[in-house]
């Protein structure tokens, strides 16, 4: 009987789902802390679960954070306002922050969306190559990109090339989006950059700061998420500037 009075003391009517919180949004302690004693005001358990909920959110919104981006693109079948420079120092950030938490062993809710976002980012490389009629240089892209990732990811690579690529990651990020900037103040317009991708990417960049420092402690990538979030946040200001701003129809020559 006192065995199964602890039994009961210790169950919650959370418990089905136990698994599920342990493995993805808390640790035990914070389960026990919320489900057992009912305190739902820990705040480090908070910080916990809040990171978690973020880093899972951006994950699941990755997923199709560029596809408006790319839509746009494939509806207007223009690549006009894109700078391919930017895509491939944009590249170069992203796959930075995932070799390097790959590296190092970071929880997936801390850079997951690095991954869905690489993917989608190579195929608007591929865009813009195949409507500005560079078809076969924007196959040679995608075949040369993922040779060097698969190197790059490889166990036999260094940790100081990846911890080097990293760290290289804040400047390939503010040249990366002051191209695209000037190409935007010099057209006028935005071309077709797509507002809801540029949005998203401003917002998850700045959530990323509070995740990188809660989950991984990193000073390194806590600081690229404030330099992508600053640099976001002035592409985000051009659309706002631009918005009613469209390119000018191109006159057929007679």
């Amino acid at each position: 009987m006192a065995e199964e009075a602890v039994l009961i003391e210790g169950s919650s009517f959370m418990d089905p789902f136990k698994g599920l919180l342990l493995t993805y949004f808390m640790p035990e302690s914070c389960y026990d802390e919320f489900f057992l004693n009912f305190n739902f005001l820990d705040v480090p358990c908070l910080k916990i679960l809040l990171s978690k909920g973020l880093g899972i959110g951006i994950i699941l919104g990755s997923v199709m954070v560029k596809l408006p981006q790319i839509l746009k693109l494939m509806g207007a079948k223009s690549a006009e306002g894109l700078s391919f420079h930017t895509v491939l120092l944009e590249l170069l950030a992203i796959t930075g922050t995932m070799a390097y938490s790959i590296a190092n062993k970071f929880p997936f809710s801390a850079w997951g969306e690095a991954l869905f976002l690489m993917l989608q980012t190579v195929a608007i490389g591929f865009l813009i190559q195949h409507y500005g009629g560079r078809t076969s240089r924007g196959l040679l892209f995608l075949a040369v990109y993922f040779v060097l990732l698969l190197l790059l990811l490889s166990p036999a690579t260094p940790m100081s090339v990846v911890t080097s690529l990293q760290a290289s990651n804040m400047p390939a990020i503010i040249v990366g989006r002051l191209i695209q900037a000037a190409s935007n103040f010099r057209n006028g317009h935005t071309g077709q950059l797509s507002a809801v991708s540029v949005f998203l990417l401003f917002a998850g960049s700045l959530a990323r700061i509070f995740t990188s420092l809660q989950e991984t402690g990193d000073s390194l990538m806590a600081l690229t998420y404030v330099i992508s979030s600053s640099c976001n946040g002035i592409i985000a200001l051009q659309l706002l500037i631009y918005w009613n701003c469209s390119p000018e129809p191109k006159k057929k020559s007679e």
